[in-house]
């Protein structure tokens, strides 16, 4: 196949956030972005119907050419990422690979705290799923997370509030909850690929001397060091610098809303 994209899947906007980290770093391939809109939010579903709709979604990429889907989704990389790697893809598709976007955060928040005290802000779902906890342990077991479930802010987010007088109440509410947690941490991730819209706001909340992690450079440095350790891999990859998006909702709304999270004028096709 000479169209062979890097799969890139979101329940919504967010994973844009995660794609534009990744465009900048590696632009020669080729990307395919889709976009679960219309079945969004996925933070409040069950786990079962997580798994269920991205798996999918990643068959539907599969199907379009790609060999390498990343689940730019905390939520889906919590509830759904272990079942498909384990489970689906030795039947489904032994010679293809679905990457989430926790594990490549776990493998380096350790090294950004000097407390031993990092802050996870998620949404209620990756907070319940306790994968952030129980990867985090793997790579820094004397690390202590303390974590704090955010449910109003996608929606802000989505809505187009994220800059609004508004947005204030919720993001000091959900940080002063985090700090009382633990003092001392001086390490906060944002878990969430929405929340990087909000980042003007959580700064200002934050205390002085705590660093923000954001996960779009994270995971485009972890993917650009896969393909490297992966070079059968990386060699089907086309390369031509094309970027395509899907959703699953209104092409219009998608749009509109995309070039905000994207930093760049979208246009997408309906799935």
């Amino acid at each position: 196949m000479t169209n062979q994209p890097i799969g890139v899947f979101d329940s919504g906007y967010g994973g844009l956030t995660v794609l534009r980290e990744i465009v900048r770093q590696l632009p020669q391939y080729d990307y395919l972005y889709l976009g679960d809109n219309a079945r969004t939010p996925y933070g409040t579903r069950s786990f079962d119907t997580v798994y269920q709709y991205t798996l999918e979604c990643v068959r539907h990429l599969f199907d379009r050419g790609c060999r390498l889907v990343v689940l730019a989704c905390n939520t889906a990389s919590a509830k759904a990422l272990r079942n498909i790697q384990q489970l689906d893809l030795p039947t489904l598709a032994p010679d293809r690979r679905v990457l989430g976007v926790i594990r490549p955060t776990a493998e380096v928040i350790g090294r950004y705290s000097k407390t031993g005290n990092v802050g996870i802000l998620a949404t209620p779902g990756t907070v319940t799923s306790e994968s952030y906890r129980v990867e985090i342990e793997k790579f820094f077991p004397d690390l202590q997370v303390s974590q704090e479930a955010c449910p109003m802010w996608v929606p802000l987010v989505e809505n187009g509030e994220y800059d609004s007088p508004g947005a204030d109440y919720f993001v000091q509410q959900h940080l002063n909850r985090l700090m009382e947690k633990a003092p001392g941490i001086d390490t906060i991730l944002l878990a969430c690929t929405h929340y990087p819209l909000l980042l003007d706001k959580i700064r200002q909340y934050t205390p002085g001397n705590a660093t923000i992690l954001t996960q779009g450079g994270i995971v485009a440095d972890s993917l650009a060091d896969y393909l490297t350790r992966h070079p059968e891999l990386e060699r089907q990859i086309s390369q031509h610098g094309k970027r395509t998006f899907l959703t699953t909702d209104s092409t219009d709304d998608f749009d509109r809303q995309a070039t905000v999270f994207y930093g760049e004028p979208v246009r997408s096709g309906q799935v």
